[in-house]
């Protein structure tokens, strides 16, 4: 596949084959990102696990202490005292059987769907709109829950959500390319130390085969995991 100019002057900066230090690593991704918008930092992370079996499936959460960069959207599906809380905490839209009817309707304008548990009978029936999109509550997410301020909190503070793909590969973003090379090493290790605290038992071998980040659209950029888990830990 051909590369555009932006692109092969980016690439140049980057060694192939190397893996780079945490405070490189970021400042490279920095300097690669070139596109006109504010780019998101990526994470791909190999992991030696057979997806294929569920208890090799590696999920979790992260808080990531700088945020994502992005504004996120929450609606919250509670009642009483709860839709009152979660509009205190800043939920965009807040409703029970009024917000199902607006998203039958053809309203998705949102990127989290929160649920206290007494509504997931609402909520149930949106299954085939939400689910497919990946806004369905969540036990396992933690989006189903009555701490609607500690939940709506994480989220627009900078919660994220991985999950291993069938290639056993997570793809993540953990912040943006505006973000000073520090805060993005900040992040990049909250993130790191979560997939390893997520490791499976089962899991045999080498669990991290591969850390690479880039700026969206940018050139791959090898990290080397055990300095990334040592910062994590520092």
């Amino acid at each position: 596949m051909a590369h555009g100019k932006k692109y092969n002057q980016a690439a140049a900066l980057v060694e192939e084959g190397k893996s780079y230090d945490l405070e490189t690593a970021m400042d490279l991704l920095t300097k690669t990102a070139f596109t006109s918008f504010d780019a998101s930092a990526e994470a791909h992370i190999r992991l030696g696990i057979d997806p294929r079996h569920a208890d090799q499936m590696v999920r979790g959460i992260v808080v990531l202490p700088h945020g994502t960069g992005k504004k996120v959207r929450v609606i919250v599906f509670a009642q009483g005292e709860k839709a009152q809380e979660a509009l205190r905490a800043g939920a965009d839209e807040v409703g029970g059987e009024d917000l199902a009817k607006k998203i039958e309707a053809g309203f998705l304008d949102f990127d989290i769907t929160l649920a206290t548990p007494d509504m997931m009978g609402v909520v149930g029936r949106l299954g085939r709109i939400l689910g497919r999109r990946g806004l369905m509550p969540n036990p396992k997410s933690g989006t189903i829950t009555f701490d609607l301020e500690r939940a709506i909190g994480e989220v627009k503070g900078g919660r994220v959500e991985f999950k291993v793909d069938k290639a056993g590969i997570i793809h993540t973003p953990f912040g943006k390319a505006s973000f000073a090379p520090q805060q993005l090493g900040e992040n990049l290790a909250a993130l790191v130390d979560a997939v390893n605290r997520a490791r499976p038992s089962s899991t045999k071998g080498h669990y991290f085969k591969s850390l690479t980040v880039a700026a969206t659209m940018g050139p791959g950029i090898r990290v080397d995991v055990p300095a990334v888990l040592a910062s994590a830990t520092a």
